[in-house]
């Protein structure tokens, strides 16, 4: 699992190699799924604040069987805590370095009148940020200033009927002021931006017999209004003297999306019985309407002035409609067998109206694609608490359109701006255990992933005098693959102290082949490493708990080099690094008070990176990248009642 910068928090995520790094056009069209409690927030999972959060699933490799095409990569699931039947509570408070605080508090409890119970938390989070603005004389032009409530309801309406209801709401007013022209953390903007978010979402989900079978229904709506902008320049009047040079973008965001899944499900099957089986039907209805402003100005001593301003609005929307089922059975009383089938319809349509480099644009695309998906697999119990598994699936992501192409001939960028649905065969095999009696488990996979007609996102900058000017073009290259091993272990060497650790390591493939620059030009594309797919991603973990209730923590993770993006003009890649945490404190029978280092070393780390020209008079391109967090000290304190 890795994440791409870009943002104030991680709301593009990579699955063994594979998700997207940015959207800054619309038509949003995630390889990796994000959900908050059933309601979606794929491609913008900023929402997910994590108190009061009872897990988080990554559920590895393609879903089409039951997410369908928002999932060829994986899928990431939040989970808050559910209501209880007993009344209770929790307070939470965190003061840590660079001005960051926090208060967050849930309650819970029955609701005797309807046999349910209900659950409410709330939390508000700021902090200054880690970037210092010198030219403005601030320290938080890359602040955070986060609300986030969640309710949840559930109705025990019968012996075996539940009815589940969540309300999620977010107000995410975040600066951002994240890049420098020295990839420090010292900044000379003089027109920060923001990235904020605005979000509110519902689900409803019931679970109920039928004729001796389970039917659910999980219904979901979520809204979500953003703005993302940022000083393109990165710089100021006075620093770029005797140049005028002033550029900022501006891109806002109205995305509103609802889904409903009907499904049918038999009893598990058992040995020597009737196979079990699943049926279902999926709908997603998903429109995004946004406006993108740039501006800029530019004039050399001995040139005349440029000044330009684009503004463009625009509008998308697609439907996906979905059947799928799946059977289940046994072989002998050892071996299981499974295997699922998904058939989905997605039609998008997209159309804008303004101006892009000075030139008026009014685009009208649409698209339908027919996707088949789905998977087979086999188990067996090795020995007692030992299984294994083999697995053959196959995902699918709905093809979509390219904005920013330009060419001359119109039928050379008509053709441009379409790319088809890609297809990925994972076939992995691995191995489950608990240990000593279960005192730990253990895990280990192996892997294969062929990708068909590969969506490739590259970049370029039309313009060397004008950074708004860099566009994104997507096109699919007839294969890829990625292949690798995961593994992780949890063990107790004593009631007192738990070790564990993880280890990914990933091979990745793209291409050969061609894609298309901005200007509708083919473009000669050589086989490399995927971008954001590190070589290996590794953790070390141990936890101490003593009698008296004194604890300690160290958490070590280390991440391999990494290619920033997928050009075809240049080879730049991040560094390695390792990151150290530290956690000590006292635990009581109701509250608890920690403080903890985070990057206790202060580790120097990319987290994105872009390779493009930005200071005049040259204009000589160069890689800028965006700082991971540094060394932060804080202490945190609960009180459970």
């Amino acid at each position: 699992l890795n994440w791409a910068g870009g943002t104030s928090r991680p709301r593009y995520f990579q699955i063994r190699g594979i998700g997207e790094r940015e959207q800054y056009e619309g038509a949003p069209n995630p390889s990796v799924g994000f959900l908050i409690d059933d309601i979606d927030f794929s491609a913008l999972g900023m929402p997910a604040a994590l108190f009061d959060v009872g897990q988080i699933e990554v559920l590895r490799g393609p879903q089409g069987t039951q997410y369908g095409a928002n999932a060829l990569a994986g899928l990431i699931v939040v989970r808050g805590n559910e209501p209880e039947r007993e009344t209770g509570g929790r307070v939470e408070a965190t003061g840590a370095q660079y001005g960051a605080t926090s208060l967050g508090a849930s309650v819970t409890g029955p609701l005797t009148a309807l046999d349910s119970a209900w659950r409410v938390s709330l939390q508000h989070a700021r902090g200054d940020g880690f970037i210092r603005n010198t030219f403005l004389d601030r320290d938080d032009t890359n602040d955070r200033d986060e609300f986030t409530a969640r309710l949840k309801w559930r109705w025990f309406a019968g012996p075996d009927t539940t009815l589940d209801f969540t309300l999620l709401h977010a107000d995410i007013d975040n600066g951002y002021d994240a890049w420098a022209l020295d990839n420090s953390r010292i900044t000379l903007s003089d027109e920060p931006g923001e990235d904020s978010q605005q979000a509110t979402g519902a689900s409803l989900r019931l679970s109920a017999p039928w004729r001796a079978n389970t039917l659910t229904v999980v219904a979901s709506h979520a809204q979500s209004e953003s703005i993302n902008s940022f000083d393109a320049d990165w710089g100021n009047a006075a620093h770029w003297a005797p140049y005028n040079y002033a550029y900022f973008g501006r891109y806002a965001r109205e995305r509103k999306n609802g889904s409903i899944e009907l499904r049918l499900a038999s009893p598990r099957s058992a040995p020597g019985g009737t196979a079990a089986w699943l049926f279902g039907a999926h709908g997603l209805r998903l429109t995004e309407a946004g406006t993108d402003l740039l501006r800029g100005d530019y004039a050399d001593p001995g040139d005349p002035v440029f000044s330009g301003q684009d503004e463009l609005a625009h509008r998308y929307r697609a439907t996906s409609l979905a059947l799928f089922g799946q059977l289940d059975g046994h072989l002998a009383p050892r071996w299981r067998w499974s295997a699922g089938l998904r058939l989905e319809q997605r039609r998008a349509d997209y159309g804008d109206a303004g101006i892009v480099n000075d030139e008026p644009r009014d685009s009208d695309l649409d698209a339908t694609d027919r996707m088949l998906g789905g998977q087979i697999s086999l188990s067996t119990d090795l020995v007692a608490d030992t299984t294994a598994h083999v697995a053959l699936s196959r995902g699918f992501k709905a093809g979509g359109f390219n904005l920013g192409v330009v060419a001359e001939d119109p039928d050379d960028a008509q053709a441009a701006r379409r790319f088809a649905p890609e297809y990925l065969w994972n076939l992995e095999t691995g191995l489950k255990s608990a240990l000593a009696g279960g005192r730990g488990r253990a895990d280990l996979t192996l892997f294969y992933q062929w990708r068909s007609d590969q969506q490739v996102r590259t970049g370029r900058q039309l313009d060397p005098v004008d950074p708004n000017s860099y566009v994104f073009v997507t096109d699919n290259l007839p294969h890829g693959y990625t292949t690798g091993l995961e593994a992780s272990l949890q063990y107790a060497l004593t009631p007192a102290l738990n070790v564990g650790g993880s280890l990914g390591l990933l091979r990745s493939r793209s291409g050969p082949g061609s894609t298309v620059d901005g200007d509708g030009n083919s473009v000669p594309v050589t086989s490399r490493e995927q971008a954001h797919a590190p070589g290996y991603t590794a953790a070390l973990n141990a936890t101490w708990r003593g009698a008296r209730g004194f604890m300690a923590r160290v958490d070590v993770s280390a991440m391999d080099s990494f290619y920033f993006d997928v050009p075809t003009d240049h080879q730049q890649k991040s560094r390695s690094y390792a990151l150290a945490h530290f956690k000590a404190g006292y635990e009581a029978g109701n509250w608890s008070i920690h403080a903890w280092l985070r990057n206790g070393f202060g580790k120097d780390y990319a987290v994105r990176g872009f390779f493009f020209s930005n200071e005049p008079p040259d204009w000589q391109q160069k890689l800028y990248v965006q700082q991971g967090d540094p060394r932060q000290f804080g202490v945190t304190a609960s009180v459970n009642f």
